[in-house]
């Protein structure tokens, strides 16, 4: 199979995915033949997007495309035939079955079919009967999994996969995340070397393996492309997902918020309509700056400005007729394409700036880098209770509060109750179950009673945090200031102040082939630990430079930054996989009690 080339290495071509999935939706859609409308559900349209566009539904029998809202009660026109798109949950199936009824009300006679994605579950066949429409519909599944947003870059794309599990302890979707690793072995062959940390990395590891010993003849996948998989579950590593990003992907995601790969700046960068732009490696000014520290982005675009400039400045020195024809032919499309990205980069980089200059950013990363060097200050408390009372964004202080809680192993009981009363006296008592929910997942705790003067003295009572930051080095130390433009470690995608535990762990697990030598790190992480070794040493093998890292509960873009620095430094190539795209706001959006948004 073609493999895609970088960094003197190839990547599985993992446009096989794409394929698979429109072979999938093309046999769904001739299901019901001739013409038909499509609803499609909100969320499913951008990762729609990246498997089939428009013209490939109507090119199957669409004739209108319509956007499945909570407000829709109505009927609504078109074709004799219908076709919905849809997630299977409580809320999506009631607004099916409201619209169905409307056609009903007013005796429209339709054929009716749910398409779920990417499974569906028992409760919504019984709201499709409550509310009286099941003899009216069809139901079948599009069994969707990971879609390629990059050549490096996987996701299932299911926000409020990090909710359902770690909050509502949904197992559920474990069975989303294990398929597509069958999947991916189906068409890449079996992974011989495997690794995983949480529970449930395991319960989705046990369901992989249930289904290639039951599913599916083993024979088929002789030789492999992918060496090395390590599951990793998110609650291993809170601190990473509630740090302010500082790499430019990574604050165009924050900023603007990155959809399915997709990113839409408004009127205040293209001074016009907005736009909608793809960000893949296709685009060449977005590779160039995506993975490196914000400082140094506006250097390189001006640069490039001055490059297109030269580069336009060509057509003036030619002389002849067919010379002009071959600038205009061969170069004159691309720099107009790298025009167009330049200039909504630089401005998306003046929109990120200004905030940056707007929101007190310097005291920002000043706070959570002293809390990640354990610096125990009353300016850290003074800056959170002042935001407080500012009337901040909550999303923003409950992320301090959190990352307090994270470094520290948990709150003073005292200081809690005392944060918690002011959060709820400035936002709202309805957020008491906002904290409830936080405690749950262990994201917001207060710290254990004081330990007894004999434990103490053992040691006994230390942050898991702390002792993790010193026995792998979180918090690097560097004799002189750290080089963000030629960056030698990780930690850059912090501004040399913390390497995400995520990314250290991995490359500790993945440099020994195994978690042996690890055993005074790992009794600091949450349980189990495990890993199976189809090939005892597979070094000797291009696959082996291969590790496909799955992130079961969602994953940043600064993990995903430090992953592909890694892969640099050590030669080794990496392939993120994920449950979906998380930065800290949609983290906090996703265990804030949504009574209260109401």
């Amino acid at each position: 199979m073609a493999g895609v080339m970088q960094g003197g290495g190839a990547f599985p071509d993992f446009d096989m995915l794409r394929i698979v999935a429109r072979g999938q939706l093309k046999l769904l859609l001739e299901s019901m033949p001739e013409l038909k409308d499509l609803i499609i559900e909100q969320p499913l349209m951008k990762p729609l997007d990246r498997i089939a566009g428009a013209q490939f539904l109507k090119s199957h029998g669409v004739d209108k495309i319509y956007k499945l809202e909570p407000s829709t009660t109505k009927a609504l026109s078109g074709c004799r035939q219908r076709m919905y798109l849809i997630r299977p949950s409580m809320k999506s199936v009631k607004c099916v079955a409201d619209t169905i009824n409307a056609d009903i009300a007013i005796q429209q006679k339709r054929k009716y079919k749910i398409i779920f994605v990417p499974k569906k579950c028992h409760v919504c066949e019984r709201i499709l009967e409550q509310e009286g429409v099941f003899g009216h519909v069809s139901l079948d599944e599009f069994h969707l999994d990971l879609i390629p947003l990059d050549r490096d870059l996987l996701s299932l794309e299911m926000p409020g996969f990090f909710k359902s599990f770690f909050l509502e302890n949904d197992q559920s979707w474990l069975h989303t995340v294990a398929k597509s690793l069958v999947s991916l072995q189906d068409l890449y062959g079996i992974i011989p070397n495997v690794y995983g940390v949480g529970r449930g990395s395991k319960i989705s590891f046990d369901l992989m393996n249930m289904m290639l010993r039951y599913g599916c003849d083993q024979k088929r996948r002789v030789s492999n492309e992918i060496g090395h998989v390590f599951l990793i579950d998110r609650d291993i590593d809170f601190v990473t997902p509630l740090l302010s990003q500082v790499t430019y992907e990574g604050l165009v995601d924050e900023t603007f918020g990155i959809k399915s790969g997709f990113v839409e700046f408004g009127p205040e960068i293209t001074r016009a309509k907005t736009v909608r732009l793809l960000l893949t490696s296709d685009d060449e000014v977005f590779e160039e700056i995506r993975n490196r520290h914000f400082s140094n982005v506006f250097g390189y675009l001006g640069a490039k400005a001055r490059e297109l400039q030269s580069g336009y400045d060509k057509r003036h020195g030619i002389s002849s007729v067919s010379d002009m024809k071959n600038f205009v032919s061969n170069e004159l499309k691309g720099l107009k394409q790298q025009h167009k990205s330049l200039a909504l980069h630089i401005g998306a980089s003046e929109v990120i700036l200004g905030k940056k200059n707007k929101g007190d950013f310097e005291e920002l990363l000043t706070t959570e880098h002293n809390l990640l060097e354990g610096i125990e200050s009353r300016g850290i408390t003074n800056y959170i209770e002042e935001c407080i009372h500012r009337q901040l964004d909550k999303s923003l202080i409950l992320r301090h509060l959190c990352l307090f809680s994270q470094t520290n192993d948990g709150l003073p009981p005292a200081l809690y109750k005392s944060m918690r009363t002011q959060f709820l006296h400035s936002h709202g008592f309805e957020h008491l179950l906002t904290f409830h929910n936080l405690k749950k997942i262990g994201l917001l705790t207060e710290q254990e009673k004081a330990p007894t003067p004999a434990a103490k003295q053992l040691g006994i009572r230390k942050s898991s945090f702390q002792a993790l930051r010193k026995k792998l080095n979180l918090v690097p130390k560097f004799n002189e200031d750290f080089n963000l433009k030629n960056p030698s470690h990780m930690a850059y995608v912090f501004s040399g102040a913390y390497t995400p535990l995520s990314c250290k762990l991995i490359e500790q697990v993945i440099s020994r082939e195994g978690f042996t030598g690890l055993e005074d790190v790992m009794k600091h992480v949450p349980e189990p630990v495990f890993s199976e070794y189809k090939v005892k040493s597979a070094r000797a093998t291009t696959s082996s430079k291969v590790i496909l890292v799955y992130f079961v509960g969602g994953c940043t873009y600064s993990e995903v930054v430090a992953l592909r620095f890694l892969g640099k430094l050590k030669g080794w190539r990496f392939i993120i996989a994920t449950s979906e795209m998380l930065n800290g706001r949609s983290l906090m959006d996703q265990v804030v009690d949504t009574a209260a948004e109401r």
